[in-house]
């Protein structure tokens, strides 16, 4: 399975036409399955526009699997572990919500489908977030 991140899916809402969104659009042709994580799910709404967007946003989330941390306060003990190993390697990721989004990956053994170096950043040092390879898909 895969957990899309936000800044695919601003993207592919956008109507980008560069390689990651088109990724996306093979997944939903090919019936793979994907979904996101409640991070995501608030990055996006808090983006629209206006309350017809909202709803149109929602609408459209509210179909797609939703993953959540598996593990309670433990996994957002791992996500902070995730974090301080990154800064021991000298990787400062910019946002918490990576970090959840990420563990949230990790916890349900999910590839992280992304276009943000952070992402990268964070998997050479944490081996057990595994990325989707742009030529799986």
């Amino acid at each position: 399975m895969i957990l899309v991140d936000t800044s695919i899916l601003i993207g592919y809402f956008k109507g980008i036409d560069t390689e990651p969104y088109q990724k996306l659009d093979s997944l939903i042709d090919n019936d793979i399955p994907f979904g996101i994580c409640n991070p995501v799910y608030q990055e996006i709404l808090q983006g629209a526009k206006n309350m017809s967007e909202f709803k149109l946003l929602r609408e459209y989330l509210d179909r797609l699997t939703i993953y959540d941390l598996r593990y309670g306060k433990k996994s957002y003990e791992m996500a902070a572990l995730m974090y301080y190993k990154c800064r021991k390697a000298g990787i400062t990721p910019r946002s918490t919500v990576d970090m959840i989004i990420a563990q949230t990956a990790i916890d349900n053994n999910l590839l992280l489908f992304h276009n943000d170096t952070d992402f990268i950043k964070i998997a050479s040092v944490v081996t057990d977030l595994k990325l989707l390879s742009p030529e799986a898909i």
